[in-house]
């Protein structure tokens, strides 16, 4: 049982390490505003448009922040569920007959 549990760590922390070199990226107003994050839905880099910048209001900028934001977190989670499922069915799939029983 203790066996099992270490390789359940040690593969949470393998798809920790993959979602970590992950990218993904929100964008709003036709890529003006652009945020990137990580699998792990860390966001790691905010760019703005100079131009765009010069031009915006704040509740305009705000506005597309939050949905530039919102974009590359739902793309992250999305990367984050195909780990995790990954992970799962390989995990599954190391107990046999139990583990068929258990996706259906």
């Amino acid at each position: 049982m203790f066996d099992k549990l270490l390789q359940v760590q040690q593969k949470a922390a393998e798809v920790k390490k993959r979602l970590d070199n992950v990218t993904v990226i929100g964008e709003a107003e036709g890529g003006k505003i652009k945020v990137t994050a990580n699998g792990n839905k860390l966001v790691t880099a905010i760019e703005i448009d100079q131009t765009f910048l010069s031009s915006a209001d704040k509740e305009e900028l705000e506005e597309l922040l939050a949905v530039a934001i919102n974009k590359a977190i739902e793309q992250a989670e999305n990367a984050h569920q195909s780990e995790m499922q990954a992970m799962s069915q390989d995990m599954l799939g190391g107990l046999g007959g139990l583990g068929d029983l258990l996706k259906g």
